[in-house]
Order: C-alpha cells, then structure tokens, then sequence
C-alpha cells in the first residue's frame, strides 16, 4: 500500500464525480469511495490528507493531481470576478489525469460533438471489440459506431502513435503539443487541449470553445473568453475544471 500525501483542500468528492460517469465498462470502475482498474484500488483518506492506492506502480499520482500546488492556484483566482467565488463554493479542485495517456486521447476524439453518456458507451465499446492500444486500433477495420470520419482519425492518431509521430511525454511545450495533435486531421483545438490537460498534465491547457465553459462564464464569445483567460493563466486547466463543476 502507498499513501500519497497532498496540500489541502483537496476535492476528492469532485474528482470521483468526474471520473464516474467517464468509467469504461470491463475496464473500470468508480464507485462512491473509489476508483477500481487492473486489480488495483484508489482509496482517500481525508482525515491524513492523503490518496492511498493498493499498488505503487499505479499511475495514481498524476491521475488525481496529488501534487498540484492548490494554495497558489486558488490565491491565483480568488480576486477574479468569476473564478473567485467558484473556489470558495468547490475548494481543492483538481484536474483529473488519466490511467493511459493513449486511451485519453481516444477518449478526447470519440467525445466530440457527443454526450458524456453517449461517449462512455462507445469507449467501451471499443474497449471490449478492439482493445485501446495504437497496435490494436491500427488493425481495427469494423467502425463501431460513430461518424466514420471520427473512426478514421482515431486510427489516424494510432498510427502517428505507433509510428513516433506523436507522444504523451512531457518535454514539448503547450503550443507545440497543440500544434503536433492538430496536425492530425480530425483533431481541432477543443480536442487538442482536452489530451493536454488529462493527458499531457498541461496546467495551462484550455479548451475554450467548450459550451460548457462559456455557459459558465456568462456565454461570452470565444475572442472575448480567450481574453478574460488571459488573467487565469498559467492556471487554466483548473479554471476550466472549476467552471465544470459549476454547472
């Protein structure tokens, strides 16, 4: 057993909200207090301020942004007009990581245009037909069940995986990683800064074209959202998250 430590506040509730109804069916599984995937269990401890998983090798770390310095990040909002209030009312917010930066991404692209729900249902059924491997989706040839255009860049993005063309290390910068995925056809700017946040761990990613965000934000217009962003930066990520979990 590993016990990771984190600053408080930390949102656990809120994380676990998010990644419940994202939950691949056969791959994971979030219950009220946990997260399950590969034998290995995700558990909290509030009252030792700490993230505990049955498995060190887990990529827990990142996955629940153990590490992410939240007094500076809500000290950051806390004068903003919209932000401010939205960390008193969701104190500890985190970005959600992910188990498989590869399958975060497949997860990005199946996810456009579409519903949470609906998104879930075909990842699993990806997931049980294909696996979510770059080898196995190059070999795919039956398209399970979505635009075809879709189904072309998601084996699109498994060859420039498997062929080096695109990695989820760390080293590139934010524009350079927008850059490399959106040269993929298929992936716009929306998806590209989705895999920065989840899967790139980028904390100033922002997927600004998002109804979501907008609508929270007071339905600005996208060269207006951009602008007010300006005064989240380099913190983006988790005001984007922050304004999630506001709707």
């Amino acid at each position: 057993m590993l016990r990771l430590h984190y600053n408080t506040p930390y949102d656990w509730t809120g994380i676990l909200n998010f990644l419940r109804p994202r939950a691949i069916a056969g791959v994971e599984m979030v219950s009220e207090d946990a997260y399950e995937r590969d034998g290995i269990r995700v558990t909290h401890d509030a009252a030792r301020n700490s993230v505990i998983v049955s498995d060190e090798a887990a990529p827990v770390r990142t996955m629940f942004d153990v590490d992410a310095d939240i007094v500076a990040i809500e000290k950051h909002f806390a004068r903003d007009k919209t932000l401010g209030p939205l960390v008193r009312t969701f104190p500890g917010i985190r970005v959600p990581g992910t188990w498989d930066p590869f399958e975060m991404a497949i997860r990005a692209i199946v996810g456009q245009q579409i519903s949470v729900a609906g998104a879930t249902t075909l990842m699993a059924r990806i997931a049980s037909r294909h696996g979510v491997t770059p080898q196995s989706l190059m070999r795919a040839r039956t398209n399970p069940g979505m635009p075809q255009t879709r189904w072309n860049t998601i084996r699109g993005l498994a060859r420039a995986v498997a062929r080096g063309e695109v990695n989820f290390g760390r080293g590139a910068t934010l524009d350079e990683s927008i850059a490399n995925l959106t040269k993929l056809p298929g992936i716009g700017p929306w998806t590209a800064h989705y895999i920065a946040m989840r899967a790139l761990r980028e904390p100033d990613a922002f997927p600004h074209t998002d109804l979501g965000i907008r609508k929270a934000a007071g339905m600005m217009s996208d060269r207006e959202l951009l602008a007010k962003s300006e005064a989240w930066r380099p913190h983006r990520a988790y005001a984007t998250m922050l304004l999630w979990r506001s709707l």
